[in-house]
């Protein structure tokens, strides 16, 4: 069986120019006849992350159209206090009930414990402008490897399934919407140098078209941003480049397409934590070694990474009809290299408890490692239309999305040559490369989503919506040597789901709305489910939630307040250790997630704004009342904003609970609070050439904490559950850090 696999670099769509001129001529042709306003995403998080109300320098804020609790980050606030290299995890850490650090600095590598209420990434969506993006394998996100924050507007987390019309593999912990930033209407550069601890740098250039009047008002700009730095754990390097194309293109008063592109390219050292004893040994920042000799050498332990990401939309009314459809590609192609085991080795060949020598076929002093491979494409379109309907508004769509995945895992000997290292033993049926490939597959995921749902006006500020999604979601492996078996496999499977929401919007005043929401929400299976000899006899089921809740957002003159409670049941948990950083999973069972959220901004007067927020959260397995791993129990802020004239500043301190770092309450993690803050002067324009310049400072962890965070599960060997000989991997929160950034615009 052959499967089609998209090139890396063929990233046009060969149907895409006729849709465009049929879409360009139906519009064109319609205008005369259509004097509605332009239309407007119909996206439902889009929707709601416009209604943009109170002071908008605060680090999040709630809405008052919003049907479920949900929180903004603003544009204002992420350029202004975030540092330059944040990546969105970064950009939301602030926000009620979300747990997010980088361990290596700001930026400098992916987020480890981002949780929303306890949802792990892989459980909740990520989507740019209302695109939902993934790794196919399991629905966790790359953060350091697409969008940076130069090239983002806002960020919106939404902290539930959210209605019919909300698409993505795993609606049931959320949704963090980026809405990438807008060409400027005027001309001009903007440049950005940024200078750091860790020795980072980060150097960046923008420029906008401004409205060209010749070409219909087209507004476009490119950004090209460069970094690097050393990362605050030992030997864990970054070096990054990044650009980002959007081009707006009006085609009358009701129609506009947009295309936007991103392309990143990332080499890094990427850590995965460092046991007891090399904290002990080495520091607790200790990553990796610049020892030869040993797995843990840093030249051993590479990254490289090419990723894309395109779309194309339209946004139109015609004759009484809204549509919103987006065209995309995105892709990922990673070559990564990791000694067998760097928990376990310590370097030149000391050994302490636990810890085993190295050793290949080859030779007793030979160094054994593995080089992965994992690439992928996804194709696909979201369609939505909605029109006026009796008392009210009829909305449909649909989302279809396929993705094309080669992975493979083949053990090595990094002293000699990278030879193969055919040290595994082959299962009976097995083919030969079995001894060497730990997995080579080739799989292909199709999802497929359709909606129907209708929003009632039952009087002029009350609002019910009902509607239903259905969900078909495809599997197809075709694997010479299958994870976790090495045994050859061709196999399908699909999986469906009917997901019906139900939620009430009352506005109680203009400046005051309460709502209300039942909704079912899903986590497609992960691919880990097809990695037994017989799959035909796998019973796992979509993981489903059950979620109610209910809500209230008030807007005053010096104060705004958001605050709900929440109930979330469902039968089947998944959850995952990881082992040398390969995730395993196994099943949690029955789960019940309950708590209570409130975020505030008050207007103090003279610039001064106090912002805080709070969250008490409850995860707790049905079966023993243990606590689900890596859920805090609380999380807060407070901060302190200054804007006024040409300063701004902030100090802002995140609190996070006691958690466990494994099942069975096993690794408590004390609470934790730190701090950050920011600083800008605004300069103004300087002669007739410099229209604005900006010199700031941000900085993270004041009180430069260095507690141990978080459990990234560990050494090649063991977990609590029944393997042995391995070694907790940990991480400690990254040192105190701070950032020079100089800002011109032209």
């Amino acid at each position: 069986m052959s499967i089609p696999y998209l090139n890396r670099h063929s990233l046009a769509l060969p149907l895409l120019s006729g849709v465009l001129l049929t879409f360009n001529h139906v519009a064109r042709a319609d205008a005369d006849e259509e004097s509605d306003q332009r239309a407007r995403s119909l996206d439902p998080v889009i929707v709601t992350a416009q209604a943009l109300h109170g002071p908008q320098s605060a680090p999040s804020q709630g809405s008052l159209v919003a049907t479920q609790p949900q929180s903004i980050v603003g544009a204002e606030f992420i350029q202004n206090n975030d540092a330059p290299a944040a990546n969105y995890t970064d950009i939301i850490k602030f926000t009620p009930s979300v747990w997010t650090v980088d361990p290596n600095g700001p930026g400098l590598m992916e987020n480890l414990g981002t949780s929303i209420r306890g949802f792990q990434d892989g459980q909740f969506n990520v989507t740019l402008d209302g695109i939902p993006w993934f790794d196919p394998n399991d629905f966790t996100h790359h953060s350091t490897s697409y969008f940076m924050a130069q090239d983002i507007g806002n960020v919106v987390v939404d902290r539930g399934p959210g209605n019919a019309g909300t698409f993505g593999n795993a609606t049931f912990g959320g949704t963090v919407y980026m809405q990438s930033a807008d060409p400027k209407k005027t001309m001009g550069f903007t440049t950005l140098l940024s200078f750091g601890s860790f020795n980072t740098r980060l150097y960046g250039v923008r420029f906008d078209t401004g409205e060209v009047g010749e070409w219909g008002g087209t507004r476009a700009f490119l950004s090209v941003k460069t970094l690097s730095s050393d990362g605050y754990l030992t030997n864990a390097n970054l070096d990054r480049s990044n650009a980002f194309l959007k081009v707006i293109q009006p085609v009358n008063d009701s129609t506009e397409i947009t295309f936007a592109s991103n392309i990143n390219k990332l080499k890094q050292n990427p850590p995965i934590g460092a046991t007891p004893n090399q904290m002990a040994a080495f520091g607790v920042n200790y990553a990796y070694n610049q020892v030869p000799t040993s797995q843990g050498y840093y030249g051993y332990n590479v990254d490289k990474i090419t990723t894309d990401f395109e779309y194309i939309g339209i946004n139109s009314k015609l004759a009484g009809w809204t549509f919103d459809n987006k065209l995309y590609t995105d892709a990922y192609f990673h070559d990564g290299w990791n000694g067998l085991d760097v928990g376990g080795v310590l370097p030149h060949g000391a050994l302490g408890a636990g810890d085993t020598p190295n050793g290949t076929i080859y030779g007793a002093n030979d160094v054994p490692g593995q080089q992965l491979t994992n690439n992928y494409r996804s194709v696909g379109d979201i369609l939505r239309v909605s029109r006026s309907l009796g008392p009210g508004e009829v909305q449909f769509g649909g989302w279809f999305d396929h993705q094309s995945n080669l992975r493979e895992l083949q053990e090595e000997d990094f002293t000699n040559n990278y030879a193969f290292n055919p040290d595994l033993t082959v299962p009976p049926g097995g083919l030969p490369e079995a001894s060497y490939i730990d997995r080579l597959q080739h799989n292909q995921l199709f999802t497929r989503q359709a909606f129907l749902q209708y929003i009632w006006h039952v009087i002029p500020d009350l609002d019910l919506t009902g509607g239903v999604k259905y969900v078909n979601f495809e599997r197809d492996i075709v694997s010479p040597v299958n994870q976790g078996t090495l045994l050859q496999l061709d196999y399908k499977q699909t999986w469906t789901r009917d997901l019906p929401s139900f939620d009430a919007h009352y506005k109680l005043a203009d400046n005051w709305s309460v709502y209300a929401q039942y909704s079912k929400g899903f986590l497609a299976p992960n691919l880990n489910v097809l990695y037994v000899p017989t799959p035909s006899g796998n019973t796992v089921n979509p993981q489903g939630t059950t979620n109610v809740q209910a809500g209230t957002t008030w807007v005053g003159q010096a104060l705004t307040v958001s605050a709900d409670v929440y109930t979330i049941n469902f039968s089947n948990e998944i959850a995952s250790h990881t082992v040398n950083n390969q995730k395993q999973y196994y099943n949690l069972g029955a789960v019940k997630y309950k708590g209570v959220e409130a975020e505030g901004t008050y207007v103090v007067g003279a610039g001064i704004s106090v912002y805080g927020n709070a969250s008490y959260i409850s995860a707790r397995q049905t079966l023993d009342q243990s606590w689900v791993p890596d859920t805090p129990n609380r999380t807060a802020a407070l901060g302190l904003l200054y804007n006024q004239g040409p300063i701004q500043a902030s100090v802002i301190e995140k609190y996070v609970g006691v958690r466990y770092g494994d099942s069975g309450d096993a690794y408590r993690l004390g609470g934790y609070g730190t701090a950050d803050a920011a600083i800008n002067y605004s300069v103004g324009p300087l002669g007739s050439a410099l229209k604005d310049a900006k010199i700031g400072v941000t900085m993270q962890n004041l009180a430069n904490r260095k507690s141990i965070y978080f459990l990234n599960g560990y050494s090649n060997g063991s977990t609590p559950s029944g393997y042995v000989n391995g070694n907790p991997l940990f991480f400690t929160l990254p040192g105190r850090s701070a950032q020079l950034n100089l800002t011109a615009s032209f």
